[in-house]
């Protein structure tokens, strides 16, 4: 047997599953893409996470819309961070051309132009459905964290949440954040002595520097209500498709700490929310995080071990995650050898640090008697990429080039007049784009400053029930049943598991109340 043959015995058998799986391309041998010589991905080990890298202009964004395409097509939701707006034409079918018929003779398959499912999200005014989440939800842990506090600053923000637990102040917004933390370090500063213990004003005024800082960057149009549910991004559409949620990012290229503190929030939402799965036969929900060196670029020491110890964990929940960057080394080395995935498209070698850092990718590889793989990333063409896949045991297949398939969908973004059409046929957009601000800690404490001034005495919402005389009938509701059933004590809940939660998740470094029931 020739090295060709061998070659093709050892490929055929390593991209063979016995599960269910998708085909990304054909592989290449000795500059030759091998008809009907597959390079397949088995969906059972989607949850273990992956990697898109490669130089501007080698085809990241058309593979990550190959596989995405290829998962909703398997009845797997997607949900893609499009940090570049590049995204969207995933919604419209393509159109051939004879360099895509040429490309698929090569590989073997068919082509068939197609658009797929797609909800549109937004962090900003761009049009899709808002995403929001209120400071309550978002937990004193990682609120920390995202504010870059020391451990005396932390313990303050954990003060803060408990004090208005204890007071019913409900902490939806920002707005409601700040004013509590002016009230404590002034008008209310010995009541918050006597119950507490001591305050320090340098620290308080330290962490409302912080918030003000995460504000400028657009933060308060994340912060509020109505909080978007995690359960929206699980969805299948009419024919059986995934829905693929494209988040618009466009607008926050320049804000990697609101983008950091956005993706952290929203995963640990996920990982909070889902129950454990186990190991499934395809991941319940797959995410695509886009110019994922934005995330770690500014991110602290404490946040990059959030961003690591979610990731470990969040796989039980049968949710898998791929990170499209340029260079691997954008990625923490804690955090890629995570990834299972990995699909690798071209480096340039234009200077020695170049050199060295490709030596250095290529070390991430399966060792292979086939290619010298330092060599082959710097000689693959556009939509060309040397690929390793985990097989349905977790042992990683051999080192492939492939090429890839072409994209069934538009290979460009959507129009406006298309983007509006999204917006309008959405069910998602009504349910989550009116703002509310209801009464909250801003306003009540307002009220309650108000009302001392005038020396009336201002009592916050109790859960005393008064005494009724016996026999009488109720004809209306006591002030317990009214408290109760208040939109206020529904936005509170139970103080006391609530503290339970935090206690037992801060062991985790995982901070999270737990989310309003609708």
């Amino acid at each position: 047997m020739n090295t060709k043959e061998k070659f093709i015995e050892e490929i055929k058998h390593a991209y063979l599953f016995t599960g269910d799986f998708f085909t990304l391309g054909g592989t290449i041998f000795e500059g030759e893409c091998l008809n009907n010589l597959f390079v397949n991905v088995p969906l059972k080990t989607l949850n273990r996470h992956g990697l898109i890298a490669g130089a501007t202009g080698t085809g990241k964004t058309k593979t990550l819309q190959v596989i995405a395409e290829q998962l909703s097509s398997k009845s797997i939701p997607v949900l893609v961070m499009d940090v570049k707006g590049d995204f969207s034409g995933i919604a419209k079918p393509g159109t051939t051309n004879p360099k895509i018929e040429e490309r698929h003779d090569k590989i073997g398959l068919q082509y068939t132009a197609e658009g797929f499912p797609v909800e549109l999200l937004t962090l900003s005014d761009e049009k899709g459905v808002r995403l929001r989440a209120t400071v309550l939800e978002f937990g004193p842990v990682l609120l920390s964290k995202i504010l870059e506090l020391n451990d005396t600053q932390s313990s303050f923000v954990s003060l803060i949440y408990k004090y208005c637990d204890d007071t019913q102040l409900p902490l939806l917004d920002l707005k409601d954040f700040k004013r509590v933390l002016q009230f404590i370090s002034n008008e209310g500063k010995q009541e918050i002595e006597k119950h507490y213990g001591s305050i320090s004003t340098t620290s308080v005024g330290t962490i409302l520097r912080k918030v003000i800082e995460l504000e400028q960057q657009g933060a308060e149009k994340f912060f509020g209500e109505k909080s978007f549910e995690v359960d929206d991004l699980v969805r299948i559409d009419e024919q059986g498709r995934g829905v693929i949620s494209i988040i618009r990012l466009i607008d926050l290229q320049d804000k990697p700490k609101l983008f950091s503190t956005f993706m952290l929030s929203l995963l640990a939402e996920i990982y909070f929310s889902f129950p454990e799965e186990g190991d499934l036969p395809q991941p319940k929900l797959v995410i695509f995080i886009d110019e994922a060196h934005l995330i770690f670029k500014e991110a602290s020491k404490a946040l990059l071990q959030q961003i690591e110890t979610i990731i470990k964990l969040i796989r039980s929940k049968g949710v898998g995650i791929f990170f499209c960057t340029q260079n691997p080394t954008d990625v923490p080395a804690s955090v890629l050898s995570q990834l299972g995935l990995k699909v690798q498209h071209a480096l340039r070698a234009f200077t020695a640090k170049d050199r060295q850092m490709i030596k250095l990718t290529a070390e991430n590889y399966p060792l292979s008697e086939y290619y010298k793989t330092d060599e082959m990333l710097t000689s693959l063409g556009i939509g060309e990429a040397a690929i390793t896949a985990l097989n349905e045991k977790g042992v990683p297949t051999p080192l492939a080039a492939t090429l890839l398939r072409a994209p069934q969908s538009r290979m460009d973004i959507l129009s406006d007049d298309e983007i509006n059409e999204l917006a309008r046929s959405s069910r998602l957009v009504s349910k989550y784009n009116e703002t509310i601000d209801r009464e909250s800690a801003y306003e009540l404490l307002n009220r309650k400053l108000l009302v001392s001034a005038k020396d009336k005495e201002f009592t916050l919402p109790t859960y005393e029930t008064p005494k009724q005389p016996r026999g009488r009938p109720k004809e209306e509701k006591s002030t317990f049943e009214k408290v109760l059933t208040s939109p206020t004590t529904k936005q509170i809940g139970n103080t006391v598991v609530r503290e339970l939660a935090r206690g037992i998740l801060g062991v985790l470094g995982l901070g999270r109340s737990t989310r309003r029931r609708r």
